[in-house]
């Protein structure tokens, strides 16, 4: 309460205002001055003292005529320095030549036509909703202007902008800027007595309006807006984004996430539709609230290897004015697959064995298993590996290591290869997976280079985890939902049902709470720490690679009543999902993957190239090229740079220009080195769209800035009055500021070395 008192009676008190010192102005000719008080009496007082000081020095001085020289040159670069202080302008008068000049600026771009604008009574006795660009022509063909013509009072010309090119690639990155035809009519005119601007107020490019209005406040001209079309948008549904990977595994489901906004008054029921162009047909019912984007996912299941067009699309609704925006299209690719993975373990517990069974048998997985067993020695038979990859070639070839309960020891692993794998993740794109133990032998590697890859931070005081008599089951997060890690369902809606039905588990690692910069896919239902729920699933991007951390040893358990169905499922997801980019496009001595994989027209694109010599090693000198083909032809040749690591990694960076097919060809400046190649397809997301809400609040505050006004469109007979009421234009003024030229400067200096030069030959006569 007292401090809401003291707020209260601060309240009351009135402002303190901020004290300007008055600033003295006096010119001669074209020479003009603007001192303070301050500075024109310190200015004055020096001059005094040192025009006595050269008196006086003249005077004593053996040398009168010398002497003399030097004191007016001294005295000289006081004048100058003091003059300086008081800040001297050179100014310049240029005069009109030409009778007084009113602009009309209209709007010509794309978002103009838009058909939202009401036709006001002047224009139309049936106030007939027309495009905004229809509305902009009935104005410029009005009547209304020929007032300001009479008498040759006044030259008034119009002249439009923002009008979208010829050219379709050029058209995708086109927009609209409010601030460069005001600053260009500024440049071009000397004799403006006021401008018109008929627009929606929409601008997508250039400097903030704002910045040219304060502009024409300098010059003196006034600026009248016209607002043309409605507040509120249109209604529509419309299709925003498609997110689609680029590409997927043969007989797997992909999950294509995708953005509709809906501006509909009413919440809308309708149907998602996924076709390919082989007439393969996958939908989904979704509901959409009025007035704001839904995000969801469908999932489509490849059948076939190559590239395939699909087209995502939804029905037009009842009511709905734009169709244009209601579908997308995308290429997504087939592949085959191969995932290399290596499972390292110290004692043969039941989710190792169960984990092992389940990539074993996963057709698209090479399995390599090292297992440190204590008592019986190194696990050997079929998929086994007797040692750790002593080289980074021999691990270079594994996309995802799966780490159990091992950690550093005499008989597991070092802090060297530790490094290895912490640079395999980062530099390579690889991908890893922590899979504590009770043993609590992974708390040894936070110490390590790995420390910084584990996406949670573990409990010290509870190495081996907990045991919970009942079983505990795992509860999604609102990430885990909508992850394709977590669908184990064949579609979404059923999937909220699996997990449900699942097994719980009685053992999860001692974990406090997530990192920053993390991803929580589940949690323990049943137990909670300071932090919250505790974190079970949770997945974090490593440089170019992915971590998962997985707190429990009970997914075995899933097998219950319906064999492998989920556990080979999740375990095949995880795989795939760590795996993915780094086999976008891979071949046999280079391997290339890029970031975002759908960019749109404007976005910058990073290429990420991993390259070997052919031995298999990371190649550590040579060079790696990226050749880009655009769709229309235009090819541009990318030398990409070596990072500073010992693991073959190179990277650049690609502006996208155009929407469509981009063809990447990467290779090695090497004879005999095979070149790989890919698609990425850029999205024709155009930056001027049609059916987005007019924007008056914008032309409103250029107009007050300037001193003029925002007219109604009913209002238009008050423009003219107000135009022709307005005075001459005012002589435009130049202003060229000495006090900070850097010639002004170069003479003071000039004259400083000659006076400090003179009187060191003086002293020396």
């Amino acid at each position: 309460m007292p401090a809401e008192k003291a707020a209260r009676r601060d309240l009351r008190k009135p402002p303190v205002q901020r004290l300007i010192p008055p600033v003295l102005s006096f010119q001669f000719h074209n020479l003009h001055f603007s001192p303070t008080p301050a500075t024109l009496a310190v200015g004055v007082v020096a001059l005094v003292l040192v025009a006595g000081l050269c008196v006086l020095s003249w005077k004593r001085s053996p040398h009168p005529r010398r002497t003399a020289l030097l004191e007016s040159l001294r005295m000289l670069c006081t004048l100058l320095v003091v003059l300086l202080l008081w800040k001297p302008e050179w100014l310049t008068q240029l005069n009109p030549e030409t009778k007084p000049r009113i602009a009309i600026l209209w709007d010509a771009s794309k978002s103009m036509e838009t058909l939202d604008a009401e036709l006001p009574q002047l224009f139309s006795p049936q106030g007939e909703v027309v495009s905004r660009a229809e509305w902009t022509r009935h104005a410029l063909d009005s009547s209304l202007w020929d007032p300001l013509r009479d008498d040759g009072a006044n030259e008034l010309f119009d002249r439009s902008f923002g009008e979208p090119p010829a050219d379709p690639s050029e058209a995708a990155l086109a927009g609209t800027d409010l601030s460069a035809p005001l600053v260009d009519l500024l440049q071009n005119e000397t004799n403006l007595r006021a401008a018109v601007l008929l627009s929606d107020g929409d601008f997508n490019t250039g400097e903030p309006p704002v910045v040219a209005a304060q502009k024409m406040l300098q010059r003196g001209v006034p600026l009248f807006t016209i607002p043309v079309g409605s507040k509120k948008r249109l209604p529509d549904l419309d299709l925003l984004a498609v997110t689609a990977p680029a590409y997927g595994i043969v007989g797997e489901n992909v999950q294509i996430p995708f953005t509709i906004r809906s501006s509909l008054d009413r919440e809308v029921r309708t149907i998602v539709r996924l076709r390919d162009d082989a007439g393969h047909e996958k939908t989904k019912e979704i509901t959409l609230s009025p007035g704001n984007p839904t995000y969801d996912t469908i999932l489509w299941r490849i059948e076939r290897e190559g590239s395939a067009m699909l087209e995502l699309s939804i029905p037009v609704a009842d009511g709905e004015r734009i169709e244009s925006n209601n579908s997308r299209k995308f290429t997504l690719s087939g592949r085959p697959e191969s995932i290399q993975v290596l499972v390292i373990e110290s004692l043969p517990r039941w989710e190792y064995r169960y984990l092992r069974n389940a990539l074993s048998r996963d057709p698209g997985v090479k399995l390599s298993c090292l297992l440190f067993h204590p008592q019986l020695g190194k696990g050997d038979g079929p998929d086994y590996v007797q040692e750790f990859p002593l080289k980074p070639e021999e691990l270079s070839k594994y996309d995802v290591i799966f780490l159990g309960d091992v950690g550093v020891a005499p008989d597991q692993l070092t802090k060297e290869q530790c490094e290895l794998l912490r640079g395999l993740v980062e530099s390579q794109a690889s991908g890893i997976v922590f899979l504590p133990g009770p043993q609590g032998n992974q708390f040894t590697l936070l110490d390590t280079a790995l420390g910084d890859l584990m996406p949670v931070i573990l409990d010290p005081e509870n190495k081996g985890g907990f045991n919970d008599p009942v079983a505990a089951p795992l509860s999604l997060t609102g990430e885990g939902r909508g992850s394709l890690l977590t669908m184990l369902a064949d579609s979404e809606e059923a999937n909220p049902d699996v997990w449900r039905s699942l097994p719980g588990f009685h053992w999860h690692a001692p974990v406090i709470k997530s990192k920053g910069g993390t991803e929580v896919l589940a949690v323990n239902s049943n137990r909670r720490g300071r932090f919250g729920p505790v974190p079970i699933i949770v997945t974090k991007a490593a440089g170019n690679g992915k971590v998962l951390f997985m707190g429990m040893d009970s997914a075995w358990r899933w097998r219950r009543g319906v064999e492998d169905k989920y556990h080979y499922r999740f375990w095949g997801q995880v795989a795939r999902w760590m795996s993915y980019q780094r086999n976008m496009a891979a071949g046999e001595r280079v391997r290339l993957y890029f970031t975002p994989e759908r960019p749109v027209p404007g976005d910058v694109v990073t290429l990420n190239a991993n390259a070997f010599d052919p031995n298999g090693a990371p190649l550590e000198e040579g060079v790696v090229y990226v050749d880009a083909t655009a769709p229309d032809g235009r090819k541009e040749r990318l030398g990409l740079e070596k990072n500073d690591t010992a693991w073959g990694a190179y990277s650049g960076r690609l502006k996208i220009d155009l929407p469509g097919e981009w063809t990447l060809r990467a290779s090695i400046d090497e004879t005999g080195a095979e070149p790989i190649e890919t698609k990425l397809l850029a999205q024709g997301v155009e930056l001027e769209q049609q059916g987005q809400p007019a924007r008056p609040e914008v032309l409103e505050e250029m107009s007050r800035i300037t001193k003029g006004r925002m007219i109604s469109p009913e209002q238009l007979p008050d423009l003219i009055k107000e135009i022709e009421a307005l005075p001459e234009p005012r002589p435009i003024e130049n202003r060229l500021p000495l006090w900070s030229h850097w010639a002004t400067v170069a003479v003071v200096v000039l004259l400083l070395g000659i006076f400090w030069t003179g009187r060191k030959l003086n002293g020396a006569f």
